[in-house]
């Protein structure tokens, strides 16, 4: 079929995701029912991949692998979401939103900003015409994909497994992959997303590099703003007192799964420069000793 509204889909994946987000930032405001969220923001992603191969109707082979991985992703992870806030209450993300208008539009808006950039490398694969046989690129971006979707997997599934445990209770997540990294699930998304770029890359030409603001600004926003250091600060806030726990933190990587006994005795610079270890994700953390 082609060009819709211009000739990479930017425009057409623009205006389906602000509707799409619309949607549901409608049903938030009037029902203030916020469980849908995560939802909203995982299938999204499944509606833009699919709307863009369907629509170009060229079916190459590295369109159809890139749709079905989003796909993957996005139904697993949507859905594991959904269940979860289901069983555990309500989004304590918007607990200070939900009084105010001003503040639920400005989450729902970059949501959309989130869906729409991080889509970036398939939507651009799916609406080009370029079909080089199967590079190395594509091997390397799939495996990185299937690992980080693993990783995200299991963690989030841990997780829940410890925090359904009446005995946990009250206590820090620190089994599986969660022995070796703060943030598992935060480091296999971001994995798989890299992957996803790197497959992209035999069909890239010219200003389509700039695809790469795909994965860059999942990073950046789960390192900086909306991931880690939000759930850091809750950890800090409450178990901060507890020697366990500061004993974890401080053996334990952010991000990347690392053996402790390794992470626990690398220099404070190091950790900081090459593994994430930003002093910010300790301001919460109350001082040794303090009650």
């Amino acid at each position: 079929m082609g060009t819709v509204i211009d000739s990479h889909f930017l425009g057409l994946t623009a205006i389906v995701t602000a509707g799409y987000q619309l949607l549901f930032f409608i049903v938030t405001a009037l029902l203030k029912f916020d469980k849908v969220t995560d939802f909203a923001g995982s299938t999204n992603f499944v509606i833009i991949a699919i709307l863009t191969l369907v629509l170009k109707g060229s079916w190459h082979f590295r369109q159809i692998v890139l749709t079905l991985l989003v796909v993957i992703w996005g139904l697993r992870l949507g859905l594991f979401l959904l269940m979860r806030i289901l069983q555990w209450g309500e989004d304590r993300r918007l607990d200070e939103m939900r009084a105010s208008l001003g503040k639920l539009a400005v989450f729902w808006i970059f949501q959309a900003v989130w869906v729409w950039t991080v889509s970036l490398p398939v939507t651009v694969v799916n609406s080009s015409n370029r079909n080089p046989s199967l590079q190395a690129e594509d091997i390397i971006g799939w495996i990185i994909w299937l690992v980080g979707f693993l990783v995200e997997a299991t963690a989030d599934q841990q997780k829940l497994t410890f925090k359904n445990s009446p005995e946990n209770r009250g206590k820090w997540c620190n089994v599986g992959l969660w022995q070796y990294s703060r943030h598992p699930n935060y480091f296999g998304e971001i994995f798989l997303w890299w992957g996803i770029f790197v497959a992209s890359t035999p069909v890239l030409e010219g200003a389509e590099w700039l695809v790469i603001l795909g994965p860059i600004f999942l990073t950046l926003l789960l390192l900086f703003i909306s991931g880690i250091p939000l759930l850091e600060e809750s950890a800090d806030k409450k178990f901060g007192n507890v020697t366990g726990y500061r004993l974890y933190k401080r053996k334990t990587s952010p991000l990347i799964p690392l053996p402790p006994v390794v992470y626990g005795n690398l220099p404070s610079w190091f950790k900081t420069t090459f593994l994430f270890e930003f002093p910010f994700y300790s301001r919460s953390l109350p001082q040794e000793g303090s009650n």
